[in-house]
C-alpha cells in the first residue's frame, strides 16, 4: 500500500452506492430492541479486513471500529442468503459492459457461477460376484436358550 492510499478494505463511497441498496432493510424491534445494530459500512469494512488480511474472524481488532468478527460473520452470512453478491456482481457486469469494457472471449465458466451436473445416468444397484450370501457380521448370532447356572 502507497503512502497516502486507503487501505483495500475501506469501502469508497462510489462503491458503496452501488452495494447500499441491493443490502436487506432490517428493522428495529420496537419491543426489547436490544442492542443498536452495527453500521452496515463499518461491517463490510470487518468483512473486507478479515478477507483480504486471513486473519480468523474471532480475531479481528475490535480497536478498528468495524464491530466484533462474530458480528461480520454473521452479517456475510445474512447478505449471503439474501443475494446480495450474487446482485452486486450482476450490477458491476452491467456497468463494464455498458462502458464496453468487458472482454467476453476472454471469459471463463466455473462450477461456482454455473450449476455443474453430473453426467451420465445413474447407474442400477450391483451385482454380487458371491455364489453364496455373505455372513453378516454386524451383529451377533441369537441364542435361543439362556445358559443354566447349574451347567
Amino acid at each position: 500500500m502507497k503512502k497516502g492510499e486507503q487501505p483495500p478494505w475501506i469501502v469508497r463511497d462510489s462503491l458503496w452506492e452501488r452495494i447500499e441498496p441491493l443490502l436487506p432493510k432490517v428493522e428495529r424491534r420496537t419491543r426489547h430492541p436490544g442492542r443498536k445494530r452495527l453500521d452496515d459500512r463499518k461491517v463490510l469494512c470487518g468483512i473486507l479486513f478479515v478477507l483480504h488480511t486471513g486473519i480468523a474472524w474471532e480475531f479481528l481488532p475490535q480497536e478498528l471500529g468495524f464491530g466484533s468478527g462474530m458480528t461480520c460473520w454473521r452479517r456475510l452470512k445474512e447478505w449471503h442468503e439474501a443475494g446480495v453478491w450474487e446482485q452486486l456482481h450482476q450490477v458491476l457486469l452491467a456497468e463494464l459492459h455498458a462502458a464496453g469494457k468487458l472482454d467476453w472471449s476472454r471469459a471463463v465458466i466455473d462450477s461456482s457461477h454455473v450449476r455443474a451436473l453430473k453426467g451420465g445416468p445413474k447407474p442400477g444397484r450391483a451385482r454380487s460376484t458371491a455364489h453364496e450370501r455373505a455372513r453378516n457380521t454386524t451383529s451377533s448370532p441369537k441364542r435361543t436358550e439362556s445358559p443354566s447356572p447349574s451347567a
